[in-house]
């Protein structure tokens, strides 16, 4: 484990960054952020990072108090990361800093990789209220915990039970919702967004 590098600023944001500041940190929380994850699972959706980099970044995130390591029960017999209670106060930064950062998508470049789960930080900025919600795009599915308080803000995949409401898009307005270009409500009402669901959230978003 690398000694933690510091700023020696006596500052807030100074000391934040000491612990969060590094290179893939923040993007491990994204991933950590759908609950508990393999190593294998953690560097498969973090195209880019070397194995070196990312068993150092989650050590460091353990010693820092983000994260901790666990072994699944059997049969799973697995080693699984997932976000401590202080790891999880990060959701807020990492919603403000994509919020920040919607103006620098811009056109997508071909180096850039995809991952369908990308896209619920910010989708889940243009939901209210609470209950589970299925996003199903062209990369694929997953679903969304709408003002949960505690646990994961979404999971890979169908949603696990019934859910609240179903939405189905394509790229092209998960994109433009990403962006800052259309809010979720606005792709709703003109149909860029379809609603099912029987459950509040979907009557909530039909009827805005």
């Amino acid at each position: 484990m690398s000694p933690r590098r510091s700023y020696d600023q006596y500052c807030s944001a100074a000391r934040a960054l000491d612990v969060v500041g590094d290179r893939w940190t923040l993007l491990i929380v994204r991933e950590l952020l759908a609950g508990p994850r393999r190593y294998t699972d953690l560097h498969a959706d973090l195209p880019g990072v070397s194995t070196d980099v990312l068993a150092s970044r989650l050590k460091d995130m353990e010693r820092d108090g983000l994260a901790t390591r666990r072994r699944l029960p059997p049969p799973g017999a697995a080693y699984v990361y997932e976000l401590t209670r202080r790891g999880g106060q990060l959701l807020p930064v990492l919603q403000a800093l994509g919020a920040w950062g919607e103006g620098e998508l811009g056109e997508r470049r071909p180096t850039d990789a995809l991952r369908a789960h990308w896209f619920a930080l910010p989708l889940a900025r243009g939901l209210n209220g609470e209950g589970l919600v299925e996003v199903r795009l062209d990369e694929g599915d997953f679903h969304l915990f709408v003002g949960a308080q505690d646990g994961p803000l979404y999971g890979y995949g169908p949603a696990p039970v019934e859910p609240d409401a179903r939405l189905g898009l394509d790229t092209d307005t998960c994109t433009a919702v990403a962006q800052g270009e259309l809010t979720v409500l606005d792709a709703v009402r003109s149909g860029r967004i379809a609603v099912s669901g029987d459950g509040p959230l979907a009557k909530e978003l039909r009827e805005a």
